[in-house]
């Protein structure tokens, strides 16, 4: 899986309770193709055992500083980055003295690739002027910190503490590992899942949008070095690690935060599956059951939002992929929207196609662009599909 496969990241984990995550870390690296070597200090082991381990990545696990010569010079060698975690204040704080005194700190004062260290511990640990200034050391060092997050912790308080999730930090090992990207600096904004149309205070309008296509184009083009805006409609996709998100509900409400949003981004990326129609009137009151058990709804047309941001969209130059979904004659109202909404490609799919569209982890589309090109792609999972869509808008824009 872009960008892990074939890559070798080095797992460092220290004596927290939270050693337990780092297991799941190893074998979400593991499965998306990186090879993973760990090494467990002393204190770890209390927590969780090598086998573990072992068991995971298919490779020994290493512990003992003396365990042969230049150890701690070959596993930084070998890694394209090193995770720490999870990273405990006592390990932070040798990290940040420069200390060699076992082989996970010879090994990191040894090495010279990117580093991102995970901290768990107590809240008072974590916020006590001593961590502080070694989290500041380690940063000033061009570690990245991720974590920790806020919430529960082991000992029964809660707070800033706990080691941050799995998603978190593959997101953030995945932008390192990125290879140089086109996209790298530049703004990109993203729209994402459904919208609604209020009829009364309880009801609306909308449709099967889950999000996922918008969320994993996010995904992929933060990853590869954008400043990625997401605008998401209420669909239930898991929000996406490190994009900045705006949370939307209305057709309007996005368009607000579109208009905003596109001033200064050079791409945009529509998946939002926004309504076509909205109520006239919207009730003040819960609309009930009449005795005949019939409602008529008068309906307009909701905003367009590729028709309201044309303007702006061709004045400064912003590279536009939209989505069709069609339930027939899908090739020849793709390209009716191409050319109708200014856009220099658009992904096209068929409703009702098996695995593809609404609701689900893949999907199945053809590609049309402004020169007239098309190109049909297999079924493929959704973020597969984002790096497809997003390596056609890089070859753009050399062009």
């Amino acid at each position: 899986m872009r960008p892990f496969d074939g890559r070798r990241v080095l797992l460092v984990v220290s004596g927290g309770i939270a050693a337990y995550k780092a297991a799941f870390l190893a074998r979400r690296l593991v499965e998306a193709g990186a090879g993973v070597d760990v090494i467990i200090t002393r204190g770890a082991e209390r927590f969780i055992g090598s086998v573990t381990f072992e068991g995971i990545t298919g490779r020994p696990v290493h512990t003992d500083l003396w365990e042969r010569p230049m150890a701690h010079l070959e596993l930084g060698r070998a890694a394209d980055a090193v995770v720490v975690a999870p990273a405990t204040a006592d390990l932070i704080a040798r990290l940040a003295a420069g200390a060699a005194d076992g082989l996970a700190t010879a090994t990191l004062l040894a090495c010279d690739r990117p580093v991102i260290v995970c901290p768990a511990m107590n809240t008072r640990m974590w916020e006590h002027p001593a961590t502080v200034r070694n989290v500041d050391t380690l940063r000033g060092f061009g570690h990245e910190l991720v974590g920790p997050d806020d919430g529960p912790l082991a000992e029964g308080e809660s707070g800033p503490g706990r080691m941050a999730e799995t998603a978190e930090i593959l997101a953030r090992l995945g932008r390192i590992l990125e290879p140089d990207s086109g996209l790298g600096g530049l703004k990109v904004v993203v729209t994402a899942g459904p919208t609604r149309a209020p009829i009364d205070p309880v009801r609306f309008l909308s449709n099967r949008s889950s999000g996922r296509m918008g969320h994993a184009l996010a995904a992929a083009a933060w990853r590869r070095g954008a400043d990625v805006l997401l605008i998401s409609g209420p669909g239930h996709a898991s929000r996406p690690p490190g994009p900045r998100v705006i949370d939307v509900e209305t057709a309007s409400e996005m368009l607000a935060a579109l208009e905003t949003g596109l001033r200064d981004a050079r791409i945009l990326l529509m998946a939002a599956a926004v309504g076509d129609f909205e109520a006239v009137a919207v009730e003040k009151h819960k609309i009930k059951k009449g005795g005949e058990g019939r409602l008529d709804l008068t309906l307009e047309a909701a905003p367009d939002l590729l028709v309201e941001t044309r303007a702006l969209r061709e004045r400064n130059g912003i590279f536009t992929l939209g989505f069709a979904l069609e339930t027939e004659n899908a090739l020849e109202n793709g390209r009716a929207k191409l050319e109708g909404k200014g856009l220099e490609l658009i992904a096209v799919n068929l409703a009702g196609e098996p695995d593809s569209g609404f609701d689900v982890d893949t999907n199945r589309v053809t590609l049309l662009d402004a020169a007239g090109d098309t190109e049909a792609l297999p079924l493929l999972t959704k973020d597969e599909l984002a790096d497809r869509l997003l390596d056609r808008i890089e070859e753009s824009l050399k062009t």
